[in-house]
């Protein structure tokens, strides 16, 4: 029997299950999502069984491995704004710890299946439509503290942070960290007031890239 989602779980089941998405994680991040179920299972450190009692196939395993990532970068962008003395401070600490979508992304690029399934679900979209918002609000208050260059729009930075998070497959994990921090920081040294150079074209808007920050695995 499924658990009824309006029924908190009982401890051991929440600490289960967040086992399961700990090693789902780990798991999908360094192997991909196509993974036997079992090895999820072998690492979170339960029975298989447990683990089809929480998710009983594999999407449903991806999409929750999905809206947690979200939900992390959501309370980190939440935070960001409430604990900051400004806006670009705000800005660069939500784009650094945005890393744990990288995993939502590097699942969307290796699978279509996964891709289509996360773009198809309700919860998965809400989640990206609350933090581009968020996005756009710490945009716009650096761009009135004069801090964030006038030139670029919500669309520009998203765009960005989503070419940034895509996998790096033919580098060593330590030299792909030494990578992704000096993109990192050339990303937001051409972000900052004043502009050192003229765009092309128009800043581009949220509606411009209407699938937000999800990556066409295409």
């Amino acid at each position: 029997m499924r658990q009824d989602p309006a029924r908190p779980l009982r401890a051991d089941a929440r600490r289960n299950r967040d086992q399961i998405l700990a090693a789902a994680k780990r798991v999908f991040g360094a192997e991909g999502p196509d993974v036997p179920m079992e090895e999820v299972a072998r690492q979170a450190g339960v029975g298989i069984g447990t683990l089809y009692r929480r998710f009983p196939d594999r999407t449903s395993l991806i999409l929750a491995v999905a809206h947690d990532s979200y939900a992390q970068v959501i309370a980190g962008a939440r935070a960001a704004l409430a604990e900051e003395s400004s806006s670009w401070n705000a800005l660069v600490r939500l784009l650094r710890t945005s890393r744990e979508l990288q995993l939502s992304v590097q699942l969307t690029i290796l699978s279509p299946l996964v891709s289509r399934a996360v773009e198809a679900d309700p919860e998965a979209t809400e989640f990206r439509r609350e933090l581009v918002a968020i996005l756009d609000q710490v945009v716009r208050a650096a761009q009135e503290e004069g801090t964030l260059r006038p030139d670029v729009g919500t669309g520009d930075v998203a765009a960005l942070l989503s070419l940034l998070l895509r996998p790096m497959r033919a580098v060593s994990d330590a030299a792909s960290w030494q990578v992704s921090e000096r993109a990192m920081a050339l990303v937001l040294d051409s972000l900052r007031a004043p502009a050192g150079s003229t765009l092309p074209g128009s800043p581009l808007t949220l509606d411009t890239l209407k699938a937000g920050f999800s990556a066409d695995p295409h």
